[in-house]
């Protein structure tokens, strides 16, 4: 059965609305709810296989934070060749206080699997690629990570994800 991507587009924006919003509120019940049953997550070197993995993995990140807003970029989407599946790219900005009071800022892509679960669209598999961690002035150097190209080009399946040196 063919995918409707004007509906798969309008559901993936409000999954990336509601993925955003469980981070602003450190929901991790509702961060995890935005991962099919099977979904795994990708990022910091680490990998979280299944909702419950993925919300304990996010309870521990987002407890590092004071709070964190998110500005997330348009998905590029493409039907995936295979299944009832959509492809994506989606390019993401992080702005995190610590308990300390510094600020840092983050950037880079997410390369997206998506699969409507339930009556909604979820991330199947998501792969964090940062380029960028620092002052929010920007003054600190970019990460070297791999570029993978035009999309759909991505990440392979058993590709880590990269850890920030400092």
């Amino acid at each position: 059965m063919a995918i409707d991507m004007i509906a798969a587009d309008f559901g993936i924006r409000q999954l990336h609305a509601r993925f955003a919003d469980a981070v602003w509120r450190q929901d991790a019940g509702e961060f995890a709810a935005c991962w099919s049953r099977e979904g795994w997550w990708k990022i910091a070197g680490l990998q979280m296989e299944g909702r419950a993995a993925i919300e304990v993995g996010c309870g521990a990140l987002l407890g590092r934070c004071t709070r964190i807003h998110l500005v997330t970029g348009l998905p590029i989407l493409e039907a995936a060749q295979e299944g009832d599946a959509v492809l994506g790219r989606l390019g993401m900005t992080e702005f995190a206080w610590m308990p300390d009071g510094t600020q840092f800022i983050t950037f880079g892509q997410y390369h997206d699997r998506y699969v409507e679960q339930d009556g909604r669209w979820r991330f199947a598999e998501r792969f964090w690629s940062f380029k960028y961690r620092g002052p929010i002035d920007l003054s600190a150097p970019l990460v070297d990570t791999p570029d993978y190209g035009v999309f759909p080009q991505r990440p392979g399946p058993d590709e880590a994800t990269y850890v920030r040196k400092a």
